[in-house]
């Protein structure tokens, strides 16, 4: 008869990874987690602060799955006594018919989301420090949105599973996932976990562990500026989280500073600069071209702030090619379940996710419908 160590593992303990351990072990499955370092200091997309909010402008139909998330993140946060989400609202910018505002618009009128929209001159007028905003442009605002704060979410997640039982195993690298009989061969470089499921979450090395995955890694970095004054103008309240698409495509974002901390800002390109790397080889140091594009729009689109960063740091995350994460069982394997793909916006539904993963490993119907997220979709 085959000894197995766990009924379940969770390999890479990022905010998806982290929840899912957590929902597992506080439903009684026995379950061991994995992380290549320390969970809530991995240079992953589970990195600063995030935004949160229902109108999911990437797909309508994920606004189920960013509900239960909200309520998740509330559970968490009361469980864990820890403040994980700022309330703040949220501004999405772009045009009517574009993937961010037009998008968040979409999702607000087709699941009854309360929001405010403004023109570009309403928008100028209320936000200043918003400049350059577009005639053709319109401004999003939901009340519900706000800022959650990734590492501590991880650390609350763990916290919460070790408590609840499961074993968490940190700078450990699983080296591959061996399908057998009736379960999953775990490799390290010391030995072999026997587990009856895996639910595999490891961001930029998803795709490595399991191979044909339709995802690629991407180097993201994150820039903090500071006010040229202090007059309070970038504060969280003055300047609230926001996401903003510009004429070019590229997507800003950011938000404001909360108890004196730097101004968090990020500039996505999804055609030129973001380009698939190995996650293994992939430069972690600081270049000038990590933040000098971002530099030199400040005083035309957010004046106010120094052209120099007061720092910079460089994260991965990854991506699918129709810019929706993946969720689910690969060829329908009972064995295992994938979840990745997140991009900039993963956060926000870490909760949800790991509630979702959860439901998978156990054969219970998930709380929100997921199955056009299901990883064979774009093979």
């Amino acid at each position: 008869m085959t000894q197995w160590d766990a009924d379940a593992a969770v390999v890479g303990l990022g905010a998806w990874g982290a929840s899912a351990l957590w929902r597992l072990a506080g439903r009684g499955v026995d379950v061991i987690g994995f992380d290549r370092f320390t969970p809530g200091r991995a240079p992953g997309s589970s990195y600063g602060a995030g935004m949160f909010r229902l109108c999911c402008s990437e797909n309508p139909a994920l606004v189920p799955l960013a509900r239960r998330s909200h309520a998740l993140w509330s559970e968490l946060e009361e469980a864990s006594r820890e403040r994980l989400f700022v309330p703040c609202g949220g501004l999405l910018v772009g045009p009517e018919d574009g993937l961010v505002a037009g998008g968040a618009l979409r999702a607000a009128r087709e699941h009854d989301i309360d929001v405010r929209t403004f023109t570009a001159r309403a928008l100028r007028f209320q936000y200043p420090r918003h400049t350059g905003v577009p005639d053709h442009h319109i401004g999003v605002w939901e009340p519900t949105a706000g800022l959650l704060r990734a590492e501590n979410a991880v650390r609350a997640a763990v916290a919460l599973a070790r408590a609840a039982g499961a074993r968490v195993f940190a700078d450990t690298r699983i080296t591959s996932v061996e399908p057998v009989a009736g379960g999953v061969l775990l490799h390290t470089a010391q030995r072999s976990v026997r587990v009856r499921q895996v639910v595999v979450t490891a961001g930029a090395w998803l795709g490595e562990l399991v191979p044909g995955l339709p995802l690629e890694t991407v180097r993201m970095p994150e820039t903090w500026f500071r006010p040229l004054e202090d007059d309070g103008s970038f504060t969280l309240e003055e300047f609230p989280a926001f996401v903003r698409e510009l004429d070019d495509g590229r997507v800003l974002r950011g938000s404001g500073s909360e108890g004196g901390h730097d101004i968090r800002l990020s500039l996505e390109d999804r055609e030129v600069t973001a380009k698939p790397l190995d996650p293994d080889e992939i430069d972690r140091g600081v270049a000038y071209d990590d933040w000098s594009d971002l530099a030199r729009m400040l005083p035309a689109k957010l004046p106010g702030l120094r052209r120099l960063p007061a720092r910079v740091s460089v994260r991965t995350t990854t991506r699918a090619a129709d810019g929706q994460f993946v969720l689910g069982r690969p060829d329908g394997d009972p064995r295992v379940v994938v979840a990745g793909g997140g991009g900039a916006y993963g956060l926000q539904y870490a909760t949800g996710v790991g509630d979702a993963l959860a439901d998978l490993v156990r054969g219970v119907e998930t709380a929100a419908p997921l199955d056009f997220l299901g990883p064979d979709r774009l093979r």
